[in-house]
């Protein structure tokens, strides 16, 4: 998995049969060098990417899964492989992740599911977030209802009410640390607000948060799903670079708390996972807003906060291999439960 913060590929492995069981193994994260991450972050926007940019991306996760499987000395059945989203357009039926996955699947003679998404959004739904039915089983014997947010570049909710895919409620919520990291890369030339240590020297700008909230996006029904490029830092201009961090940092968390208006009930519990988790500030903040429901960070409840997308994403592989949906009108706002993916086998 190769996440909108654009900060690194996730692997993982995973023991499935893409229903109900889920054993957790190893993972592991490669980071990508500044002056590929520079690169990826500036084809956002793009409809494709120059063949070598989709090459070194495609090469980084081969390396990942390479590293992931030095040491595993058991067959693999099947890779699940995102991608990375440049263009995300549900509205005009259109989203964009680039990667190779034929060429992925002839180097590690391993059978490669890829293209999750593109199904989705033809068919009228938002091809986002494709994360809930994953959570749903992780969370088969937890209390509910329950809501597991993912905090990546954006962040996105699954609500899960009970046991029924169907009744599952899932969307964007917005911004998660791509604006943070897009400002304190404008501001300061560096990636991310380590721990949120800059956030937290800094004075939230109520008036610049209230402009910031005042998008439409907010207000709008679920199911829903954001472009990581739906904001701007404009309304930040005149701050400093502490209170910036501040006042986004506020905005993730607020926009997390505000999806409850949008969820039947409210749930007993939040599980929260993503890069967002090494934020402390973001962490309380959120924690502040959502009073006393509980609040904890994914391996509180045996599960990883770091490895739950790449995780999801062998899980959704599993389901295309078994004909099963991966989305669903109320996850996505597909007309009907969909499957997805397309098959790259080995040559």
């Amino acid at each position: 998995m190769s996440g909108t913060s654009a900060d690194g590929v996730d692997a993982a492995l995973l023991l499935t049969d893409g229903v109900r069981g889920a054993a957790c193994g190893a993972h592991l994260t490669l980071p990508y060098p500044t002056d590929f991450r520079q690169a990826l972050l500036a084809s956002y926007g793009q409809t494709s990417a120059p063949a070598a940019l989709v090459r070194q991306l495609t090469d980084f996760h081969l390396q990942a899964c390479r590293r992931l499987l030095a040491d595993f000395d058991q067959p693999v059945a099947l890779i699940g492989f995102h991608g990375h989203t440049l263009w995300h357009d549900p509205a005009n039926r259109c989203t964009v992740q680039i990667g190779d996955a034929d060429w992925l699947a002839a180097q590690l003679q391993i059978p490669v599911v890829s293209d999750f998404r593109r199904a989705d959004v033809a068919a009228g739904g938002q091809g986002a977030p494709l994360v809930p039915i994953f959570h749903q089983a992780l969370a088969a014997d937890l209390p509910k209802p329950l809501a597991v947010v993912n905090i990546g570049g954006v962040a996105n909710i699954s609500y899960i009410p009970n046991d029924q895919p169907e009744a599952m409620i899932a969307f964007d919520t917005g911004p998660g640390n791509g604006l943070i990291d897009d400002w304190m890369q404008q501001q300061l030339g560096q990636p991310f607000d380590a721990q949120g240590a800059l956030a937290a020297q800094g004075k939230v700008d109520e008036g610049a948060l209230a402009q910031l909230l005042n998008h439409p996006y907010f207000a709008a029904p679920p199911p829903k799903s954001l472009d990581r490029r739906a904001f701007s830092l404009a309304p930040l201009a005149r701050l400093s670079a502490a209170d910036g961090a501040a006042t986004l940092t506020a905005l993730t968390a607020a926009t997390i708390a505000a999806a409850v208006r949008h969820l039947p009930t409210p749930p007993s519990q939040w599980i929260v996972a993503g890069g967002g988790t090494q934020n402390r500030t973001l962490m309380t903040l959120l924690a502040q807003r959502l009073g006393d429901v509980p609040v904890c960070i994914a391996e509180a409840v045996g599960w990883s906060a770091s490895a739950l997308e790449a995780q999801t994403f062998a899980y959704l592989a599993a389901r295309h291999q078994r004909g099963l949906p991966i989305s669903f009108p109320g996850t996505t706002g597909a007309p009907q439960p969909m499957t997805g993916g397309v098959l790259s086998q080995v040559q």
